[in-house]
């Protein structure tokens, strides 16, 4: 689907306006009418007047509204807080904020967007909201503006454009103009149904389009609307011009319209042929057929040179109809071949967590989460009762949310990890193996939100089960998760113990990953407890358990940010100290995991204020300020930590007066993040002059 804008300059212009009085503007209209695309332009023209920018959070991929905070938080880059929920974090975040929050397609979560929408405007003042959706919010404040059908001059033109792109060199000539302009009234203006029409222009003559578009509504019953009078609802007009769109696919085209309605969001080919194929031979004809529906404007590429296309969500509603037609059997069919993709992919990043290729596998994870929830939801969620089965969860569902217990835990979605994890608990109550897994993944989420006590309770639950099912693994796992939980709740003696429990057990199992998290979570433990030279020596091991030149972030950046805290305990090691919170920074930076920035921060700002740098100190402390206003504390309430922040901060203070250093604070504050990275690894002392 091309995306050039037609048109809408009344559109935009009112809603410019609105943007100045109303803090509510909800966009409204009938599927197809261009609610969306009227938004974003909107939204873009008036970027400059939001402090903090224009955030887009698409909703049609989601279908629980449970998960709407957490989507939102996410679209926002909000990391996950220890002691608040999603919408409290969303809202600590924007309440001094000026914002424009866009939340795309709100009606299938109408009253979930209402709650959270109504919440927001009522704690952020500085918060604007623009929403679209078929039917609006019913929000205190809300002004509705509804979306009509083009003008006909701009349905000609809308007409016009793409069908000069469809066929090049297509102009038109007074005798075609009569009959675009019929054909346009035919499908009432309507800008997804003109576009849908004219691709057709590389058979079609305008004059024959018509007739054949006139011969199909008349066959579904509205006649000769414009002889007769007899009005037709405009969704209905669309749906006619969809299922004339879908008539005129060829069977493997259709076919292929109502699988791919399984796929949330966007998807490349290699998605296509493996859910969608079930031979080599099928894959060739399922590629041929999905050009046939890019050609047909069916499928939207993300962009010209990209490689991922999507579904607009009028078009998927379609096709989902289509393939629950198909009959139970199947339907069930291809949401299985779905599902089996995304546990492919999370069992592979799992079970390569260690390897060269993480980074390479995390980015596709986090690529898929749309699709990644779709499956879930199939499996463990909302789907569930829709299932031809009658419903229960399905094996590959409980495999698939534990298989991302690491995925969760890196993309910082902790809670809606616990979430699914949590339906998989309730409907496992007895002891069994998907209890006992589930519960010690659920563990290591706990641990990470702070939850210590329960997640101790998980552990300890797991490893009685498994025990008793002879499951070491699962077992040895119990074991790891719960020497962090108690390391985190000062528990260090048991910590201790079940730490050297659990190097027994992982190692008689061979799991190197779990021992790679031990050697993380007993350095730390050693740290915490003054064994300095234990806490240096348990991460060398899990350096060298990686290897020289390995390409794995999450653990080795962990190994290199506990290490500096040992080192810059020990004097005379400073240099040694900057080397690993450099290196652990740059890891981090490219993992995206704030917390683990601001910590090689810190490190690297106390070392500035040590060595007498006091302006670096007062920049790099500066940075890492919005970074833990965004994690919800600094050093997550540890004392020993906070008491050598602020001897940094009084200490530079001192040499260069409270006013420099409140100004270099708020310039390393004010400095995007990947700029600081560079800075701080650079060992910079001044920060640029613009």
């Amino acid at each position: 689907m091309v995306t050039d804008f037609v048109g809408r300059k009344a559109e935009l212009s009112d809603l410019a306006r609105l943007f100045g009085s109303a803090r509510l503007v909800t966009v409204v209209g009938p599927g197809g009418v261009g609610k969306t695309s009227v938004a974003l332009r909107a939204a873009s023209d008036a970027v400059d007047g939001y402090g903090e920018g224009v955030w887009v959070v698409e909703l049609s991929g989601l279908h629980d509204p449970v998960l709407l905070p957490n989507t939102v938080a996410s679209a926002l880059d909000i990391p996950e807080q220890a002691g608040a929920s999603p919408v409290q974090a969303v809202l600590d975040h924007l309440r001094d904020s000026r914002v424009l929050l866009v939340l795309d397609t709100c009606e299938h979560l109408i009253d979930a967007c209402a709650d959270l929408t109504e919440a927001i405007l009522r704690e952020a003042p500085g918060v604007t909201v623009l929403a679209t959706s078929r039917q609006p919010l019913d929000v205190p404040g809300e002004h509705t503006y509804p979306i009509e059908p083009l003008p006909l001059p701009d349905a000609v033109a809308m007409f016009t454009a793409r069908a000069s792109q469809a066929v090049p060199g297509f102009s038109l000539e007074d005798s075609g103009l009569a009959h675009v302009s019929k054909l346009c009234r035919r499908l009432d203006c309507i800008p997804l149904a003109i576009e849908l029409a004219a691709v057709q222009l590389r058979l079609l003559t305008p004059r024959e389009l018509l007739q054949r578009l006139d011969r199909h509504f008349a066959t579904l019953g509205s006649g000769d609307r414009e002889d007769s009078g007899d009005a037709v609802p405009r969704h209905q007009t669309l749906r006619r011009a969809i299922e004339w769109s879908y008539d005129l696919c060829s069977p493997l085209e259709q076919a292929l319209w109502a699988r791919l309605s399984l796929f949330a969001g966007y998807f490349d080919l290699a998605a296509v042929e493996e859910v969608c194929a079930e031979s080599d031979p099928e894959r060739a004809e399922v590629l041929q057929a999905l050009y046939g529906l890019i050609d047909k404007s069916v499928v939207l590429r993300e962009s010209p040179s990209s490689g991922r296309y999507r579904l607009l969500d009028t078009i998927r509603e379609f096709g989902t109809e289509r393939l629950a037609a198909f009959g139970p059997s199947q339907h069930a069919r291809w949401r299985d071949r779905h599902v089996r993709r995304y546990l492919r992919l999370a069992s592979g990043f799992r079970d390569s967590f260690a390897s060269d290729d993480q980074m390479a596998r995390y980015h596709a994870l986090r690529d898929e989460h749309p699709n990644i929830r779709a499956a879930l939801d199939y499996t463990l969620g909302a789907f569930i009762s829709d299932a031809p089965d009658g419903g229960g969860l399905a094996p590959a569902g409980v495999d698939l949310v534990n298989a991302l217990a690491l995925y969760w835990m890196i993309s910082g979605r902790l809670r809606e990890g616990g979430y699914w994890l949590g339906k998989v608990l309730a409907a496992y109550r007895d002891p069994s193996v998907e209890r006992a897994v589930t519960l010690a993944t659920r563990g290591l989420l706990r641990s990470f939100q702070g939850l210590v006590e329960e997640s101790i309770a998980d552990c300890r639950e797991a490893i009685s089960i498994a025990s008793a099912s002879g499951e070491p693994g699962i077992a040895a796992r119990g074991y790891l998760h719960m020497n962090l939980s108690m390391t985190f709740s000062g528990l260090h003696a048991e910590a201790l113990a079940t730490g050297l429990e659990a190097a027994e057990r992982l190692t008689a199992c061979g799991d190197r990953v779990g021992l790679l998290m031990l050697a993380c979570q007993m350095g730390h433990l050693y740290q915490l407890t003054g064994q300095l030279d234990a806490a240096l020596s348990t991460c060398a091991d899990g350096l060298a358990l990686l290897g020289t030149g390995s390409r794995e972030r999450w653990l080795q950046s962990y190994l290199y940010i506990v290490s500096s805290f040992a080192l810059f305990q020990m004097p005379g090691r400073e240099q040694d100290c900057a080397d690993y919170a450099s290196q652990a920074l740059g890891m981090k930076s490219e993992l995206g995991d704030i917390a683990g920035i601001a910590y090689a921060m810190e490190t690297l700002g106390w070392l500035a204020a040590r060595a007498g740098r006091f302006g670096r100190c007062a920049w790099l402390l500066g940075a890492a300020d919005p970074l833990w206003r965004r994690v919800g504390s600094r050093f997550g309430g540890t004392a020993l930590m906070e008491q050598v922040h602020q001897q940094a901060r009084e200490a530079s203070a001192a040499a260069i007066g409270d006013s420099s250093f409140e100004s270099l604070w708020r310039a390393g504050a004010a400095l995007p993040v990947d700029d600081v990275v560079m800075l701080a690894v650079a060992d910079a002392d001044d920060l640029p002059a613009s």
